[in-house]
């Protein structure tokens, strides 16, 4: 298959993340000379499995295990050098080169410390005072979006002028100080040990922050990159693209279960935004889908089933598909494939085609559950409303499907799944109204079936 040049494709989850995209843009890789991320920070987690070897990663683009492949962190990426640096030398361990393929926007916002102990504390103070935890990952993204979006951020530019950053962060570490001890009582809460050494009394120390910064600043520099250029250049010569997106578009701040959500856009336009290329140069959207529905933490889900009682079709699910957070660790709820949802998705995101991966994990179940609109206040409705109080009201209304016995892990063909599989797969395509171009049938990179390349132009 010869890739067409100069063509450029979004990688999007469409449902609540972990919907398999790492496995799917290291695979489309081999079509691709540059790899971006655009949003998110180091609470997105990709698990790949090449020829056996698992590998999880958090910040660092999945292209990274493809040899010669450039790596590119863009603007709307929030970044945390303490763990950039521990992802680069896990790496290194396991014999992948990393720094000289990694290009590193100026522009990015820095997550540190100050950031984490806020994320900690405000859901630590939202539990005791007896509202639901948003269910973050307590890795400081919302507050180091926050900054951001207040004009005061810490960006990595910064970190080349230790005067211009030692100015900056005494105002930032006045100001969220403040709020760690004043508002939400920092004092009487236990932070976690990679806290300690920054903090005493509930506040955040200055100087070993500054000092860490400095030190994180001298190996930053060479990957150091205005990205917007590099990869406007790099697609003048003919270089294909692909933009990897974090989380999924049910997390997206604007279009996902708000409060339950992340704290950046996670749909498919914001890779122009996010990285300094213009929309035009985007010239497919790849939405992966579970074949089956997961969440973690909390917010509503309409499709969620039982999933730790033995002997459950979401008992199933959670166990075959080994459903626990990359990042977290965290337990996935489980639940039927959410059609209506995905007419959400595919609304929001303007998709060209749908990856659906873990179908093995239905194997051996005898029916299947297709949800294809809800019950919201005595009326029928065909697409995800917006906001999480409205889609906690919603039932869900199924289409009944059969299930199928025989083993589909491996497959690589669409004619040799069997007949209910392949039913069951354009039944989500007529629904949702998005053509199904890709299958992934298990966590290896090769067990992929194939029905259009989003590197082919039409």
């Amino acid at each position: 298959m010869k890739a067409s040049a100069g063509r450029n494709v979004v990688v999007v989850g469409t449902q609540w993340g972990d919907e398999g995209k790492g496995k799917l843009v290291d695979w489309l890789t081999e079509s691709a000379q540059g790899v971006v991320r655009f949003q998110g920070g180091h609470n997105a987690g990709h698990t790949l499995v090449i020829n056996g070897v698992k590998t999880a990663l958090h910040l660092i683009p999945s292209g990274i295990m493809r040899a010669g492949v450039k790596c590119y962190i863009g603007n709307g990426v929030v970044l945390s050098p303490a763990k950039l640096f521990e992802e680069i030398e896990g790496l290194e361990r396991a014999g992948v080169e990393v720094r000289s393929r990694l290009r590193i926007s100026e522009a990015c916002p820095l997550i540190l410390p100050f950031h984490v102990a806020l994320d900690v504390a405000r859901e630590a103070a939202r539990e005791q005072g007896g509202s639901a935890r948003i269910g973050t990952t307590g890795r400081g993204i919302g507050p180091a979006y926050e900054d951001k979006i207040a004009r005061r951020a810490l960006r990595v530019q910064d970190l080349k002028h230790p005067e211009r950053f030692a100015d900056k962060l005494r105002v930032l570490l006045d100001l969220h100080n403040h709020v760690l001890t004043s508002y939400l009582g920092s004092a009487r809460f236990e932070f976690d040990a990679s806290l300690k050494p920054y903090m005493e009394g509930g506040k955040v120390l200055f100087q070993p922050v500054y000092d860490d910064a400095m030190r994180q600043a001298q190996l930053l520099r060479p990957m150091m990159a205005d990205v917007s250029r590099e990869l406007n250049e790099a697609h003048a010569h003919g270089a294909n693209l692909l933009f990897e997106g974090a989380q999924g578009t049910l997390l997206d701040v604007d279009h996902g279960t708000y409060p339950y959500v992340t704290s950046s856009n996670c749909v498919a336009g914001n890779a122009a935004a996010g990285s300094g290329v213009g929309p035009g140069m985007l010239h497919y959207v790849l939405g992966i889908t579970k074949a089956y529905c997961t969440r973690v933490g909390g917010g509503p889900f309409p499709t969620e089933l039982e999933w730790e009682t033995p002997g459950t079709p979401g008992y199933h699910m959670s166990t075959v598909g080994a459903e626990k957070g990359v990042t977290t660790g965290r337990s996935r709820r489980c639940g039927w494939f959410d059609a209506a949802l995905l007419k959400r998705s595919a609304q929001v995101n303007g998709l060209s085609g749908l990856c659906v991966t873990k179908l093995d994990v239905l194997d051996g179940l005898p029916t299947l559950n297709l949800c294809t609109g809800y019950e919201l206040d005595g009326e029928t409705i065909d697409i995800l409303p917006l906001g999480a109080e409205d889609i906690a009201r919603c039932k869900p209304i199924y289409e009944v499907m059969e299930g199928w016995s025989e083993s589909t892990v491996g497959v690589t063909r669409y004619d040799a799944l069997p007949i209910a599989a392949r039913l069951y797969l354009q039944r989500i395509e007529h629904v949702t109204g998005v053509p199904i171009h890709m299958v992934s049938t298990s966590p290896d990179r090769d067990h992929t079936i194939m029905m259009r390349h989003p590197y082919l132009a039409d």
